[in-house]
């Protein structure tokens, strides 16, 4: 797979294609697609979604992806690294935004939709891309400046459309120790080394012993069947928009083959993984 690199920390330019002519990769850096006009499919990580007019996508580094163009398309690239994103934010670095920005970047949840769903933000968040654009092309007085605010508030109205109003209000209030806990699993959900016991354990200074019968004594829930229910949601979403067959769904979820994988997803769901895709296939 093809790998981009970039070595400006910052960078904001658009294109205009009839034909999508980038193989399928990933980046060093973080980028933020907003679609000016046009439609098509958004290739993201093995799923395929329509986008239109005023969809916005983030992308990590480790995201893989690609379009297929139906209509004419311009996009708006807002590509910068994290710590252009931090030196941004510097100067507010205790705040409910910087707190809100950690949770947003780190998050590895699959979310393959637009990131905006409000049609007002929708609008907004364009017309300060286009905005953006044209200060960082211009390279006017204060153009350095104004750019960084843009950059600000397009974050800002990112996150308000990500994170629920609770979400938020434990943001402003602080995570207390199991929230924290089961943030950090929901992140690294697929990562078998980070979701051992020990490590976790040691990662809140916690005995081996006790972090199991914390959470579950919290929440209801094992650490490994928070695990699994991340898992699931996830083989949900593959199941429904990709076209992985079952034993590479199952490997790239960590399971130890497909017969092993067919048996914790009836445990969850009461059927099979191909009857689950069939019905979603039929309904």
């Amino acid at each position: 797979m093809k790998r981009i690199v970039n070595f400006s920390s910052f960078n904001v330019f658009s294109i205009e294609k009839e034909v999508w002519d980038v193989e399928y990769h990933n980046h060093n850096f973080y980028e933020l697609i907003v679609i000016e006009s046009g439609k098509g499919t958004h290739h993201l990580n093995g799923i395929t979604l329509m986008y239109k007019k005023g969809d916005v996508f983030l992308l990590r580094p480790s995201d893989a992806h690609e379009f297929s163009i139906k209509s004419k398309t311009k996009f708006i690239y807002i590509k910068f690294t994290e710590q252009h994103l931090w030196e941004k934010l510097q100067n507010d670095k205790k705040s409910e935004l910087s707190k809100a920005v950690q949770l947003l970047m780190e998050d590895r949840s699959f979310v393959y939709e637009s990131a905006i769903r409000n049609k007002a933000d929708q609008e907004h968040l364009l017309h300060l891309a286009r905005i953006l654009l044209h200060e960082f092309s211009n390279k006017s007085y204060y153009s350095r400046e104004t750019s960084a605010d843009l950059f600000s508030a397009m974050m800002t109205i990112l996150i308000r459309n990500t994170m629920n109003s609770s979400g938020m209000d434990r943001i402003s209030q602080g995570l207390n120790q199991a929230e924290k806990i089961l943030y950090y699993i929901n992140v690294h959900a697929m990562d078998a080394d980070k979701m051992k016991l020990e490590h976790l354990a040691g990662e809140f200074m916690l005995s081996h012993n006790y972090i199991s019968i914390y959470i579950k004594k919290q929440t209801g829930f094992s650490v490994q069947q928070h695990v699994m229910q991340h898992k699931i949601k996830a083989a949900e979403r593959l199941l429904k928009q990709s076209n992985y067959n079952i034993n590479e769904i199952a490997e790239q979820l960590g399971f130890n083959d497909a017969s092993h994988f067919n048996k914790i997803f009836r445990t969850y769901k009461s059927r099979s993984p191909s009857a689950f895709r069939k019905e979603d296939k039929s309904a």
